[in-house]
């Protein structure tokens, strides 16, 4: 194993202990170290999936800005118009109806993650899949790469999607990876991912711009 894929999977591994855990009372820029609010921004480095802590002043500099370090959107945007059959969600192959897709730039193509107790694990995507997805769904296409993700729960009668900024995605991985207990994962788990979800849909906004049925009109 290469230092680069240890310390990426170090990166990550610190990344989902500090979202899913308890936080200090007092949390400080990683680039400056000034005090940060409740409500401070997350930066993504691009290349290690590390997601770090930064003052509005530091999140500024890398609005609109492509490099090492990107800026991680605020809102989750809720898809209620989704289109997602039974056979094209099993054509994914993923072992559970927990998962989300995102762009990675360094990979070079969309790649499909789900939680495990294990932390976040990648499973083999057919971008055939992928491209009958982005059509039957033009939104999609407005995802930013690395930074946004398609989150998928089907775990209840009715199934939920969103576009989900990346760190919420890792938090949900790392609450799972925190909480799971014994082979069903026990009690708590499944009341710590309803109370993920529960904040996730009070935070969501709808699409402000086109519906699916539009934008596929325009594409």
């Amino acid at each position: 194993m290469t230092q680069n894929v240890i310390a990426g999977r170090e990166n990550a591994i610190r990344t989902l202990r500090r979202l899913a855990g308890r936080r200090p009372q007092t949390e400080h820029c990683e680039f400056c170290s000034s005090n940060l609010s409740p409500s401070h921004r997350h930066l993504l480095e691009i290349e290690t999936r590390r997601v770090v802590c930064v003052c509005d002043p530091c999140a500024l500099r890398f609005e609109n800005v492509i490099g090492r370090w990107k800026l991680i959107p605020r809102d989750p945007i809720t898809l209620s118009d989704f289109n997602l059959t039974e056979a094209e969600w099993e054509g994914f192959a993923l072992p559970i109806n927990l998962a989300f897709f995102f762009q990675s730039t360094p990979a070079k193509k969309v790649v499909a993650m789900y939680p495990s107790p294990a932390g976040a694990t990648e499973s083999l995507l057919s971008l055939g899949a992928w491209d009958a997805l982005v059509v039957a769904n033009p939104i999609l296409k407005r995802m930013q790469s690395d930074v946004e993700a398609l989150l998928v729960k089907r775990l209840g009668a009715s199934p939920e999607y969103y576009i989900a900024p990346i760190d919420m995605c890792f938090e949900l991985v790392g609450i799972i990876r925190l909480h799971w207990r014994g082979f069903s994962g026990g009690p708590d788990v499944w009341k710590e991912i309803g109370g993920f979800f529960d904040k996730l849909k009070s935070m969501t906004r709808h699409p402000t711009a086109m519906s699916n049925a539009e934008e596929a009109c325009h594409a």
